[in-house]
């Protein structure tokens, strides 16, 4: 499967307007890796997932097949950036303790992929996919962007991402399985905040293609009313949705 790049035309935006992951989530994944030397944070977009590892890991091999996603990405001292597919990384193999990849493993070509995470791994290493959904604000927000997703889009989006629809529960991971916690993710964010997410999805640059306006601007009004001020800032939560799993 050649890659399908979704992200470049959004990369600053992609950039600006994604939430970060808690520090529960990198102090687990820190706890079922066999060491802390070397991690593999494969689609890593922007680096997002790739910081939030270095803060456990003494060096993290950050990979993207997008140059412009890599051009956004904030340097860290602990992390190396690399133009290189998921499916084919220039790693040693079992060199590394764990592999990453934050909402981005639904767009690999996995029957490539896995063999490539089970050669680089060390025994006993782990792999972690994740993936979040819709965020919850409060009901009439919700409602609004649960009517932005799935019918003003509808029709747009890219086939795969029928994985995150079902919160990576049918990702085909042949690993042997653990039971991660239940982790969400949280931040604060103005109405344009959360337009500027919303105006980050795969989705938009196809109906913009196709209707000729920005989705976001068919829903705006209606979202400052729900929000109840434009200037407002509200609690945004996500749940995240974990696969992880052990190379024997």
């Amino acid at each position: 499967m050649a890659f399908q790049d979704h992200y470049s035309l959004l990369a600053a935006r992609y950039a600006r307007a994604r939430p970060g992951y808690p520090d529960a989530l990198f102090d687990y994944l820190a706890s079922v890796a066999p060491g802390h030397g070397l991690a593999w944070d494969c689609g890593t977009g922007n680096g997002q997932a790739a910081r939030g590892l270095a803060r456990r890991f003494a060096c993290v091999h950050a990979t993207d097949a997008s140059a412009e996603q890599l051009r956004h990405a904030e340097p860290h001292p602990r992390v190396s950036y690399h133009r290189e597919p998921a499916e084919r990384v220039s790693l040693r193999d079992e060199s590394v303790d764990l592999v990453t990849s934050a909402v981005a493993a639904h767009w690999f070509d996995l029957d490539r992929f896995y063999p490539e995470v089970r050669r680089v791994l060390k025994p006993g290493g782990a792999v972690a996919l994740w993936t979040y959904h819709l965020p919850r604000v409060s009901p009439a927000v919700d409602r609004l962007v649960a009517y932005y997703y799935s019918t003003l889009l509808a029709g747009h989006w890219p086939d795969r991402i029928s994985y995150v629809d079902q919160r990576y529960a049918t990702l085909p991971f042949p690993f042997d399985e653990l039971e991660p916690p239940a982790l969400t993710m949280t931040t604060s964010w103005t109405a344009a905040q959360l337009a500027a997410f919303l105006a980050s999805w795969s989705a938009v640059p196809r109906y913009q293609k196709a209707h000729g306006r920005h989705p976001v601007d068919e829903i705006w009004d209606d979202l400052v009313t729900a929000w109840e001020g434009d200037d407002a800032t509200r609690t945004i939560t996500w749940d995240l949705h974990l696969r992880v799993g052990l190379r024997r």
